[in-house]
């Protein structure tokens, strides 16, 4: 057995998930921007999207409110830290309570779109969870919902 160094430990608190879209970057990028676009793919499966605030550009703020098929709402917010038209972005994440709390750590999200060609390699990085389980609760909703993206841009 491999003993774990301070890094390996680190890595566990780490979400990284990487998918290759039909679709090019600019556009990849577009929809990640704009509310309107957002509001049709974002979230896990069987999730809307009724509430979708943002100020899209280093600093500003954002808001949404996802809605389970239960009906459960489940909000988030953050800061936009940096935009890199149309390579990447890194925003702050944190869960709101239903007492408008915020609720557990923050962490940071960046999503970097590598062109290539008429595809577009999409990498979204996650750090740094305070479980594994968190990361990997995280993980299963970042994926369905990337699922949610990649059908949305192969249509567009």
């Amino acid at each position: 057995m491999t003993p774990q160094t301070a890094d390996t430990l680190a890595d566990d608190f780490v979400l990284s998930i990487t998918r290759r879209l039909d679709a090019p970057r600019e556009l990849v990028f577009k929809v990640w921007s704009q509310p309107e676009h957002l509001a049709r793919w974002w979230g896990p499966k069987d999730f809307t999207l009724p509430s979708c605030q943002m100020d899209f550009r280093p600093g500003g703020a954002f808001r949404f409110t996802m809605r389970g098929a239960n009906g459960k709402d489940h909000t988030l917010q953050g800061v936009y830290r940096e935009i890199v038209p149309p390579e990447r972005l890194s925003f702050s994440w944190r869960w709101v309570d239903e007492a408008e709390d915020c609720a557990g750590p923050e962490t940071q999200v960046t999503v970097t779109l590598e062109s290539q060609g008429n595809k577009t390699l999409l990498t979204l990085h996650q750090a740094r969870f305070d479980t594994v389980s968190a990361r990997d609760s995280h993980g299963e909703g970042w994926g369905e919902s990337l699922d949610r993206l990649t059908d949305y841009v192969g249509g567009l």
